[in-house]
């Protein structure tokens, strides 16, 4: 079977709502392929993090976009929050069952884009080559 023979079979079987604008998975899909929700769950898989570690361990992500990405994760059900009564409290988060079943499928996106990493970019020189413009002659 041909990788587009598996495409149309995996195709099939989703249910005609997840192409619907109304879905209500897409509010949580958009939260979870965007920019970080799919490194928070990933930094996340191997167990419960201090939002101080975890801040540190995905390079780029402010504080606020962060937390917001974390308050949004625990209301879908994806991850909880734990709060260890010490002074001052120190607060962990971690992921669900449910948290987990969607980590391992984008643990292997994310492996995808590693394994792919060289020849996305040699298709980006190409284009970018391609579409440059060429050199401004006076006629």
């Amino acid at each position: 079977m041909t990788v587009s023979e598996q495409l149309k079979d995996v195709l099939a079987q989703l249910p005609a709502e997840a192409f619907d604008k109304d879905c209500p998975t897409r509010p949580v899909m958009a939260q979870v392929t965007g920019r970080w929700g799919t490194l928070i769950i990933a930094a996340l898989a191997p167990g419960p993090m201090r939002f101080s570690g975890l801040h540190r361990h995905v390079g780029g992500i402010s504080q606020k976009v962060l937390s917001q990405y974390l308050k949004s994760m625990v209301r879908y059900g994806l991850a909880e929050r734990l709060v260890e009564p010490t002074v001052p409290p120190q607060v962990s988060y971690r992921l669900t069952a449910l948290g987990q079943s969607l980590a391992q499928q984008l643990c292997a996106l994310l492996s995808w884009f590693s394994a792919n990493t060289q020849e996305l970019e040699a298709a980006q020189r190409r284009y970018d080559a391609a579409d440059s413009p060429g050199p401004v002659t006076s006629g």
